[in-house]
């Protein structure tokens, strides 16, 4: 049988057909809770909002638990990735939880931008867990008048 390379959020939202989506749950518990099989290799798709303000175009995300030195942010003028890996504080046996909806391990995404931007003037900031990315836009309409030197 084939490997699975949908997303973790695809199969956690349910995106699969009925008799696959059998094979990808364990029931868990006297009260049979369905609980996802982990996956040793899975990585997790960020949620993102992206929108644009009249300068930038704006990427947010919730990273909680993860510290900004283990964040990478890649900037092209086409595309932005976030890559990290958010680490358990402690091991809890499989058997004492009721419920384990948190996503631990690492988690990627690649955004396509809706237009070019200033790689160089782009920042990120990290605040209570909110990824911030903020690119300003190029704008190709603007003129820039060269100053021409004589030698």
């Amino acid at each position: 049988m084939p490997k699975d390379r949908r997303s973790f959020l695809e199969r956690l939202t349910g995106s699969l057909p009925a008799s696959e989506e059998e094979k990808t749950f364990h029931f868990k518990g006297e009260g049979g809770e369905k609980a996802p099989l982990p996956q040793a290799n899975d990585e997790g798709q960020l949620l993102v909002d992206v929108y644009q303000t009249p300068e930038d175009v704006v990427i947010q995300s919730v990273v909680s638990g993860v510290k900004p030195d283990e964040l990478d942010v890649a900037i092209t003028q086409e595309m932005v990735t976030i890559r990290g890996k958010r680490e358990k504080s402690h091991h809890v046996s499989d058997d004492n939880y009721f419920y384990q909806e948190l996503y631990w391990g690492s988690f990627s995404r690649s955004i396509l931008l809706p237009q070019e931007v200033d790689v160089e003037a782009s920042e990120a900031t990290l605040k209570n867990g909110l990824l911030t990315v903020r690119l300003p836009k190029l704008d190709k309409a603007k003129i820039q008048k060269l100053k021409i030197k004589q030698e």
